[in-house]
């Protein structure tokens, strides 16, 4: 008999992650309880028969008392990136397998940033702005690295920093790192070399935060370190808001104008009503766009069918989390 499947998530999410082949998949291996239903369903409905979820953003906590509603279930499938909000201690205990498709996840942020360094390293936000607003045609400055012989610095190498980095080594630029759980012999692997904290803001024309949140790196990037950086420097933030000291970044970036940043993640999503993250002339907001958006998202769906097939197989799964893994993981 085929294992009872459900959906979980947010409806927006669940045509752009699963198409008609993938459903075909898995209604080949599993007996899939309808279209998908929202976190508040799962709370409310009766569900005791299902022993597989397969789920998204809108998946809520598996704290206990969802858990006790869900008395079968084996697995999660996590058609997105991070469970820090979804896996417990009671999943755990119960043992509630989890994997996720942050693998997947990673490379359309890994391309939004990439795309985020060259324009950086030409300066070329402040010229659309220069343009838009001042009708300036300003093309050459002495505040533009271009995108020879500059260095760019990586926060992190990590699921998404080392795909950047795979994408910096098709540039004539020198990448420097700091991770303190990559090996020299790891960062040498993808072409980079490992420096202190303080030397990639000092160094780097372009600094990228690739972080995840942990108790460590929770508002780590203050006021000494954005100081440091040189001249026309940019710093980038695809990770999490909470790493950055929000209200110190908006002190230097006042303070000196020449420097940049492009910020995908803020500390409060969106940024309260009249922010300085909304005018501040040297600062590109975004509305975290870099991970998978739209149709990117049927990379997610694709892996999780995937994962589904290779877990019914008894084969390893992929994207698999333990535990322990979660404080150095986004």
């Amino acid at each position: 008999m085929k294992p009872r499947c459900l959906f979980v998530m947010d409806a927006v999410y669940f045509p752009q992650a699963f198409g008609p082949d993938e459903l075909s998949r898995l209604s080949r291996v599993v007996d899939l309880a309808g279209a998908a239903v929202s976190g508040a369903d799962l709370a409310t409905g009766d569900y005791r028969d299902v022993e597989l979820i397969v789920g998204s953003w809108g998946m809520p906590e598996m704290n206990a008392a969802l858990l006790a509603r869900l008395p079968r279930l084996q697995a999660l499938f996590y058609a997105a990136g991070t469970v820090k909000s979804i896996a417990t201690e009671a999943s755990w205990a119960r043992g509630v397998r989890i994997t996720s498709a942050a693998l997947e996840n990673a490379k359309p942020t890994a391309e939004f940033t990439f795309a985020e360094i060259i324009l950086s390293l030409k300066r070329a936000w402040e010229r659309v702005f220069l343009l838009r607003e001042k009708q300036i045609y300003q093309q050459q400055s002495d505040l533009v690295a271009g995108a020879y012989g500059a260095t760019v610095g990586l926060l992190s190498l990590g699921k998404v920093g080392s795909l950047v980095a795979q994408r910096l080594a098709t540039l004539d630029v020198s990448v420097i790192a700091y991770d303190p759980v990559v090996t020299e012999a790891e960062a040498g692997a993808l072409g980079v070399r490992l420096c202190p904290l303080e030397e990639i803001f000092a160094r780097a024309d372009v600094v990228s935060c690739h972080m995840p949140s942990t108790a460590q790196t929770r508002r780590l990037l203050g006021r000494d370190l954005f100081r440091r950086m040189k001249p026309g420097a940019t710093f980038i933030n695809t990770a999490r808001g909470i790493i950055v000291r929000e209200e110190e970044l908006i002190e230097v970036l006042r303070e000196r104008p020449d420097l940049f940043a492009v910020l995908d993640v803020t500390e409060s999503e969106p940024p309260p009503a009249g922010s300085p993250l909304f005018g501040l002339p040297n600062i590109v907001l975004t509305p975290h766009l870099a991970g998978s958006i739209g149709f990117e998202c049927r990379r997610l769906g694709v892996m999780m069918v995937s994962e589904v097939e290779r877990y019914l197989a008894g084969q390893p799964l992929l994207g698999e989390l333990r535990p322990e893994q979660l404080e150095i993981l986004a």
